[in-house]
């Protein structure tokens, strides 16, 4: 105590206490020791809150576990949502920070794309290692696969764009020459014969991968351009900036139709919200305004845009007027990747404060926390691969949904790509 008061400059109060008790001979192990132990309660604390949720989480998913029929499989759950815990999975064998990671959209495949220049093929079922792609000569930024699976796109600040096959072991079969600085992102364009690359350069090119040649070059922005996201018709695009702006583009015209302005530094992702995530939106606007949920003027899948951002925000945005409708805070880093749960409920984010936060967007709240123990996460991944449905369903004589299994990584600085699955 009376080192704590000395330290803290309360000389009247050490000086009387002192007079007051027969303190021990001055002892340097005893100097900063109330404040060490006071600073150890805080972070026990701490640990047994987080220790405390974890149970009340896994005895959640028991009780909800118990209640499921028979056959009942949680790698087709439609509401699972990964636990606050280690993954499933560290995959390692990157040299460099890992960028983006995609999934196949049949077998239980992803590849990532990597600084080290190269991309990795893993099976994410088992964690191992099956090819390591070499082709590009500097950072590989971006990477997809096309909806059918047979063929898989990179993007690289070496500046090309390049098409591997998949079932010729990923042999590069094309290279897409266009771009005069770093390309940030590639995306397959639906129909899967065009890709759409947004680069450095400021510009956004589309490409017709039958002729390799660069079919238009749309110049709506004038600072580096992170990302040119399709909808789910390839009629827009949604694209950010570095100049802190996010639009939606018409690809017929080439227009800006709507420009997102309210972001206080580089937008690093954009999105379309889902067509299955557009009521849960409806929700949140008529709790925050009291009135109405508004009636959708055009396709529920283009209605609402999400953009995260290196001010640390996650904002919803009306796509039609460009107006911000809310804003999600709760990241301590940059916002570097979104991804949309299949349910339509909730959406989660990924950020360089090495967490994975699990929002529900009916009520814009953060329902959940991972930490991944790293501390810069630069992307997210929802799988692609569906459950095994029967085409029809005999007692309704309907055609049943496929679902997407439950599985998702993220791109670390550490060098890794982190599997959570159930």
């Amino acid at each position: 105590m009376l080192d704590y008061l000395n330290t803290a400059g309360f000389l009247k109060t050490f000086e009387q206490f002192k007079a007051e008790t027969a303190p021990p001979e001055d002892d340097q192990r005893m100097k900063g020791l109330l404040i060490k132990k006071w600073t150890s309660v805080i972070r026990l604390q701490k640990k047994i809150m987080d220790l405390e949720s974890r149970l009340a989480q896994a005895l959640q998913e028991m009780a909800q576990t118990s209640t499921m029929p028979l056959g009942y499989s949680k790698r087709n759950d439609p509401d699972w949502l990964p636990a606050s815990g280690p993954p499933k999975h560290n995959l390692t064998s990157h040299r460099g920070k890992v960028n983006a990671v995609t999934f196949h959209p049949l077998y239980s495949v992803i590849v990532s794309a990597s600084d080290d220049s190269t991309m990795k093929v893993w099976d994410w079922e088992t964690g191992s290692l099956e090819q390591t792609i070499h082709g590009h000569t500097k950072r590989v930024s971006d990477c997809e696969f096309d909806s059918k699976g047979t063929q898989l796109v990179s993007a690289s600040y070496d500046l090309f764009i390049k098409l591997w096959a998949v079932d010729n072991g990923y042999k590069n079969f094309a290279t897409l020459r266009g771009h005069n600085h770093s390309i940030s992102s590639v995306r397959f364009l639906p129909g899967d014969d065009r890709v759409v690359s947004a680069s450095r350069d400021a510009t956004i090119r589309i490409w017709d991968i039958a002729t390799n040649h660069c079919i238009r070059t749309l110049s709506n922005h004038s600072d580096w351009v992170r990302c040119a996201i399709p909808n789910v018709d390839g009629q827009y695009l949604v694209t950010c900036c570095s100049d802190h702006t996010a639009q939606v583009i018409e690809l017929s015209s080439g227009k800006t139709k709507t420009e997102l302005r309210g972001h206080d530094n580089a937008v690093q992702a954009a999105v379309f919200v889902p067509r299955m995530s557009a009521p849960a939106i409806g929700e949140l606007i008529m709790h925050k305004t009291g009135a109405a949920a508004p009636t959708l003027t055009v396709n529920a899948g283009l209605a609402y845009v999400v953009t995260a951002s290196r001010d640390q925000k996650i904002k919803i945005w009306d796509a039609v007027h460009g107006t911000c409708l809310h804003t999600l805070v709760g990241h301590d880093g940059w916002v570097n990747g979104l991804a949309f749960h299949p349910n339509g409920r909730y959406m989660l984010s990924a950020a360089d404060d090495g967490s994975i936060r699990i929002w529900e967007l009916k009520t814009g709240r953060c329902v959940r926390k991972l930490e991944t123990g790293e501390q810069f996460l630069s992307s997210l991944s929802w799988g692609r691969q569906t459950t095994e449905t029967n085409a029809t369903d005999t007692s309704t004589n309907t055609t049943a949904t496929p679902k997407l299994i439950n599985v998702i990584a993220a791109g670390c600085w550490d060098y890794t790509v982190k599997i959570w699955m159930p």
